[in-house]
Parts: C-alpha cells; structure tokens; sequence
C-alpha cells in the first residue's frame, strides 16, 4: 500500500476496512519474507507476519516479552476485565494454573460430552428434523452459534440459556452477551481509538450501549455465581461438575475473579466452534468426495462408545484441520513488544510496537501448504499404516497456530475437537446440509473476535 509522510497508509487501510482480513493476507503474500510493516496515523507502526519462525519467535522464544498489552487489556477491559484472555504476568499465570488443572480431570471431559450428546439429542437433531419436513430454510450459522452457546454456558456455569429451542428465543443473556462482544471487538478494529474513547467519556452512542450490556452480562453471571454459592454451601458433596462449580469448590470465591473467568470461557467457547463447523458444513457440501469419506468412518465407529468413536475419526479430524486452516475461527491475534527486538527474518521491531500474527493468511501461503493451497485436501494431514488405515499427521504449531502457541496454546483444544467430531458425527449421518447459494458465489469471510459468515449460511436440510 501507498505510504505518506506522518500518515503512512492511513487511507489505504481506511479503503480496505471491510476487507481488511484479505487485503493484509495479499501484502504478506507479496512480501519476501511474509512481514510487512504497515504505518498507520492514528496507531503507528504494526508488525504483521505469516512467517512461522517470527510466530515462534513471539509465542515462545521471546514469550515473555510478547505479552497483550495495555491497549488490548485496556480496549477489552470493559467487558472481560481481569480474564484469563486480557491479562498477563503472574494474574494470567495463576488464572492458566487453576483452569489447566481443572481441564485436564475425566470428569470434566465426561461432563463435556453428556452436555453436548443431550444438546444434539434434545435440541438440534429435532430442529433439523423438523427442517426437513416443512422444507424450510434454516441459517445453520444460527443454529450453530446457539448450539455452542447453550453447551458453553453449561460447561461453565452449570446453566442452560435454552438458546436452541425449536422457537429460536431471543434470550436476554445471549443476546447482550454477543452485542457486547460485537461492540468491543469494533473498538479494538478502530483505525482512530480516540472516536470511542470520546463516545465512552459522554456516554453516549455505542459506548453508552455497552456500558449498558456489560452490566447486564456481569449482573447475570453474579446472580448465577451466588446462587452456585448457596447451592455448594448447602450440599457437602459437589454434584455438579461445571467449571464455576470447580472453581468455587476449590476455593476460589472472590466474585469479580470468577465473574472474569466464566466470561472469558464463554466468550472461547461460543462463537470459535461455531464459526468453525460453518465454515466446515459450506466446504463439505462443495466437496461431496470428502464428504463420502467421512461419511465411511462415521458408519464404522458407530458401534463404539461417543469417546472413542470420535477419538479415532482420523479422516474427520483431518477434515475439520483442513477447514479451519482455509477459515480460521480466529483469522489474527497480536501482542505488544514491551522491549526493543529483532524477529528471526531481520525485521527490526521497536518497543511499544504491536506484532499481529495472521493465522488467515498463514493457512493460504504457498511457501507453507504447497502449490495446491488453496485446495480443500484432509489427505495433505493423513497417511496409511501398514493396514492401510488413516493416520492424523500434526502440523508444527507455529505453522498452523489457529489455537494460539507457545505457553498461551488454547486449553479447550481437546474439548473443541470431542464437540465438533460429535456434531459432525451426528448431524451426518442422518442428513445432508445443502446451501441455498448457487453454484460459484462465494460467501464472504467477516471477523469480529471470530469470523462469521456474512448474512449467514442459509440451508435446506435433507434427509440422508
């Protein structure tokens, strides 16, 4: 982009502000080294990268003096105050300790499955049965996103928003939640920060919105967690295994830690599963090959426990890998240098300056996926054993971080894979999602914290 004295590329990036995702993956597609420098007016100099040893470079080597940085903590602060997302030293250390502890327990792995089989059982599966017979159009991006919201507040509060109800409600605490999170992820996008910091100062406008939303959110999760309270003090033994039951138990009572943390697990766990499957449902039903693969695993677990059926759909994971590396759920996250530093390209990167690694354009290099890029391939995650049966092959975590790297790798992983693999599982085997598009329009990539689909993802449902 065309660069100014004092200005750099302010009106370039103003002019791309609605494609911005794709317009830096272009300049760091072009780029030798696949870093660009790009100055702005109003936030001066930024760094972004697709080159993998820079990722590295930040998220590991360098990790400490990486960290998100008092415009991000600060942008954010409103409505994920001290979360586990929006802080860093030794508060994001003890918040990582305390929640990789109670990821990593069966229990909650077992919980995690019985919530989400019961979600499908109960809600979806009906829904779209229900699509089926009437012939309707269902925007299955919606589905989705209340689908994962339901299960998410299950996970974490141990309550259910009843978002995916057959009526589709408005529910108040999903509703504030996700405008919230739309208002504070257009600040953090906003090329002059100062027109919200002035709209906050008067309360007025989109400021006067969110302070709004955020009391509403905090309110909910606070009556929920002493109500939580009264329940653990009443019963001696915990019956619920949700995360805030967990947090609770184990002495973590302080209202505003817990109120930070849920919200922060919410906000994970809500719209990156559902922004994956959408995007995965879209390249499925445009490459019906892939989809008869899957299709042939799913009927050969069927006979094993949920578990260990999804455990072992190779293909399927693969496939899921795939999608996200094309449509990441989260497409660029950034960190501030709090020291003067070189990256391992030789870009020279001053203190104070802001280093975004693009996930998005790191899934579409030809330097790291080979000259077919821009195919839909599980194969290129896959080989054979001996017995000719697929095998998942990892990628390096630098060269595909769609779950962040380093010290800060997302805990949910593991958790995110069991819950897709059993929507995939379940959804395809009974039905076929057909879009209503017509063939060769394309639909259109938009990141808020998460990518969306634009104007949703319109379907008919078919029985299989």
């Amino acid at each position: 982009p065309k660069s100014y004295p004092i200005i750099g590329s302010t009106f370039a990036s103003l002019a791309n502000k609605e494609n911005s995702i794709q317009w830096l993956s272009d300049i760091l597609q072009n780029s030798p080294s696949a870093t660009y420098t790009l100055h702005q007016f109003s936030r001066g100099y930024h760094v972004y990268t697709a080159n993998p040893s820079n990722v590295q470079h930040i998220l590991k080597t360098k990790f400490h003096i990486y960290p998100k940085g008092d415009f991000f903590k600060s942008t954010l602060f409103d409505f994920l105050g001290n979360g586990i997302f929006n802080v860093d030293g030794d508060s994001w250390k003890f918040q990582r300790q305390v929640s990789s502890h109670e990821f990593n327990t069966k229990s909650l792995r077992n919980f995690v499955e019985t919530v989400v089989i019961t979600e499908l059982s109960d809600r979806m599966i009906p829904i779209l049965s229900d699509a089926v017979d009437n012939k309707t159009v269902v925007d299955f991006q919606d589905i989705l996103k209340r689908f994962a919201f339901d299960n998410i507040c299950k996970i974490a509060f141990g309550f259910d928003p009843a978002y995916l109800l057959p009526s589709l409600p408005e529910a108040e605490f999903a509703k504030a939640f996700e405008e919230g999170v739309k208002i504070s992820s257009e600040r953090l996008g906003s090329l002059f920060p100062i027109k919200w910091k002035i709209k906050r100062f008067f309360n007025i406008g989109s400021e006067k919105r969110l302070k709004m939303l955020v009391s509403q959110v905090r309110e909910f999760a606070t009556n929920i967690i002493r109500e939580k309270k009264k329940e653990l003090k009443e019963k001696s033994s915990i019956e619920s295994v949700d995360l805030l039951s967990r947090f609770l138990s184990s002495g973590h009572s302080d209202e505003n830690f817990v109120t930070d943390i849920v919200i922060s697990f919410i906000l994970a766990g809500r719209d990156t599963t559902s922004a994956a499957l959408t995007w995965f449902f879209w390249l499925l039903s445009k490459n019906p090959q892939v989809e008869k693969e899957i299709l042939k695993e799913i009927r050969e677990k069927s006979s094993m426990s949920v578990y260990e059926e999804v455990k072992h759909m190779a293909y399927t994971h693969a496939s899921l890998c795939e999608s996200m590396r094309l449509y990441p759920p989260v497409p660029l996250d950034g960190k501030l240098a709090e020291e003067d530093d070189v990256l391992p390209d030789g870009t020279v990167v001053k203190k104070g300056t802001t280093v975004t690694y693009h996930v998005y354009a790191m899934g579409r290099s030809k330097e790291l996926w080979g000259p077919d890029f821009a195919e839909f391939k599980p194969e290129r995650w896959l080989k054979r054993d001996d017995n000719g049966k697929w095998i998942f092959v990892a990628k390096d975590q630098y060269t595909y971080p769609v779950f962040q790297a380093g010290p800060r790798i997302c805990l949910g992983k593991e958790m995110a894979f069991l819950q897709m693999k059993e929507v995939v599982a379940e959804i395809l085997k009974r039905f076929k999602v057909v879009p209503t598009v017509e063939d060769g329009v394309e639909p259109v990539f938009v990141a808020f914290f998460t990518a969306k689909m634009k104007g949703g993802f319109l379907v008919r449902i078919e029985e299989r």
